[in-house]
């Protein structure tokens, strides 16, 4: 073989070798580990199974169940219900009584869910800014939350006797007569209003206190080293802050609002002249005084769609005025 041969028959070396590093592949899944993905997902059911099946039992099926009721006819002494189809929800939408309910009860949930909040966050600034005997006053405005809405009445009630009540004396002290708050159909809507802002507003309080706890204190200080007073500091910082807070409660109180029950049966009955009657009590009414299942069933059906929407509407409010960081 020649030198010329032998250069042309040569494999390339040096700077002309091309280098072509090779790639691995995904390993292969041993059995191993396939035994262990099956016994997590294993692990994993037997913890939630339980649980969905409580849910499911208790919560969905019985909201399916009162679907299907609010489709009848039926006073719960008749051995069959008669299904009537969507008689229920022609009957609600065309009564004025029920349009009535439901101005009564936007009015009952704008009133107590606005006033809780405002009266809240003013009760937690002022425990927030450290004053002497803070922790007690805050406990005592908790208190209230935490005894039973029977026991709340039963004070209340007392308190708003015209002949024998507290609000007599403060009265009578500038010369007037005490309102008959519970038997006036004018007054008896804001007598139960005054009460469930003073049950709840202290629950809004030690959720606003614990967020305004939570806010960095540099951050204040920043802001009041810039020359920002304190309308600015809250509006600009503090109040944006405190949005995922103020969500949280707006959800929780409207729905307790919606769902408000104790107050009203124990100081007015709906009464008087159908003045408290929200939908709530709506709802008790048909089904355990009038015997009207149906007609219970598809207010309770729209109670549900009114709070599902709400909730809903608060989610894509949140998604944009809500800020976490």
């Amino acid at each position: 073989m020649t030198v010329l041969e032998t250069e042309r028959t040569a494999p390339p070396t040096g700077a002309t070798a091309a280098i072509r590093p090779t790639v691995p592949g995904p390993a292969p899944e041993s059995a191993q580990t396939k035994s262990g993905n099956r016994r997590q997902y294993v692990l994993f059911a037997l913890f939630a199974f339980p649980n969905l099946l409580l849910i499911g039992v208790f919560a969905y099926w019985p909201i399916l169940g009162n679907f299907a009721l609010s489709l009848t006819d039926w006073d719960m002494i008749s051995p069959m219900p008669n299904f009537i189809g969507l008689d229920n929800y022609t009957a609600l939408f065309s009564d004025p009584g029920f349009i009535d309910v439901m101005r009564r009860t936007l009015i009952w949930v704008v009133a107590v869910v606005g006033s809780s909040l405002i009266f809240g966050l003013g009760m937690a600034l002022l425990f927030n800014g450290g004053a002497r005997g803070g922790k007690a006053v805050s406990t005592l405005a908790f208190t209230p939350h935490v005894i039973s809405g029977a026991a709340v009445a039963a004070v209340w009630l007392f308190i708003f006797d015209p002949n024998y009540g507290l609000s007599r004396l403060l009265f009578n002290s500038i010369g007037m007569d005490s309102p008959h708050w519970t038997t006036d159909p004018d007054m008896a809507l804001g007598a139960l209003i005054i009460v469930a802002v003073w049950k709840g507003a202290g629950f809004v309080a030690i959720v606003y206190l614990a967020a305004l706890q939570s806010i960095p204190r540099d951050v204040i200080e920043a802001a009041q080293l810039d020359g920002a007073g304190r309308w600015k500091t809250f509006t600009k910082i503090v109040w944006p802050l405190l949005t995922p807070t103020t969500f949280f409660l707006c959800v929780t109180q409207i729905i307790g609002a919606f769902q408000a029950f104790d107050l009203i049966a124990m100081m007015t009955s709906g009464g008087p002249a159908g003045s408290t009657t929200t939908l709530s009590w709506y709802i008790y009414e048909q089904g355990f005084q009038e015997f009207n299942i149906g007609s219970a069933a598809a207010s309770s059906v729209f109670m549900f769609v009114i709070l599902l929407l709400v909730t809903a509407v608060q989610m894509r409010f949140a998604e944009r005025k809500v800020h976490y960081s």
